[in-house]
């Protein structure tokens, strides 16, 4: 099985069936950023606190890893920045491109994988924004490592991922109201799920997903050169689990 052109089929499928995280932003959105109102999502509910980033995006290059769908990108380059978006999918990069065109915003879109970032030249951007889609990647170190080659010295990295921990029941099951430990981390759909547990997945059209270790997504962080500044958590609206306990991670990391 070719993973990524899977992941890609998946998710412009998801797309088409409307995912939350497909839906692009609206005219006032883009507005509000213009007028330097605006907020971002790393995880799902909380905003990513302004703190967070520089004083004024304006004029700053962005890199909005596995970042499409038409959310982040256009609010960034209303807000000022200079933006590139770069994702796997065709389709969720078309709703970023449908949104500039709409708003009359400039904004760069590239199709590639999150872990290749070969295209762009060392310390190219002043921040890479990357919101939670490393659990479709089976490998997170190479995802930092591209980060940390591409930004420029004193740049952030600006990340959010699911908690490991999650993947040890079956979601689909969780959603019913059954919490059961049920595999060991690390998880991977390909390698995890029985035979017929992952036709099932696959025949879905589902992306694959994979946990990463803290080890993985923070010491990874850390092995590729960043410093870590800052975390925070957050939680899922639709797992019984996030009732329970934190579900995501975001990070607030520089490249000294």
């Amino acid at each position: 099985m070719n993973l990524l052109e899977h992941q890609r089929r998946a998710w412009d499928r998801q797309v088409g069936l409307g995912n939350e995280w497909t839906r692009p932003v609206g005219p006032e959105v883009v507005e509000a950023a213009r007028r330097g109102e605006w907020a971002v999502l790393l995880t799902e509910q909380r905003p990513v606190p302004r703190g967070w980033f520089p004083a004024e995006l304006a004029g700053l290059e962005v890199l909005c890893l596995a970042s499409g769908g038409g959310q982040q990108g256009p609010t960034f380059a209303a807000a000022g920045a200079r933006v590139t978006v770069l994702d796997n999918s065709p389709a969720q990069l078309a709703q970023d491109a449908a949104v500039a065109e709409r708003e009359g915003l400039d904004l760069r879109t590239f199709e590639g994988d999150m872990a290749d970032l070969s295209r762009f030249r060392d310390e190219s951007f002043d921040l890479v924004f990357h919101p939670v889609s490393n659990c479709f990647a089976p490998a997170v170190r190479p995802v930092w490592r591209e980060a940390f080659r591409v930004l420029r010295r004193g740049g952030l990295l600006l990340a959010g991922f699911n908690n490991p921990s999650i993947y040890i029941f079956d979601l689909d099951d969780e959603r019913q109201d059954r919490l059961e430990v049920k595999y060991a981390l690390p998880y991977s759909d390909v390698e995890s799920l029985s035979d017929a547990e992952r036709a099932k997945v696959l025949d879905a059209g589902r992306p694959l997903e994979f946990s990463h270790t803290l080890e993985e997504q923070l010491g990874g962080q850390l092995d590729a050169g960043f410093r870590l500044t800052a975390l925070y958590e957050d939680r899922h609206r639709d797992l019984r689990v996030a009732e329970f306990m934190p579900t995501y991670v975001a990070t607030r990391a520089v490249k000294p």
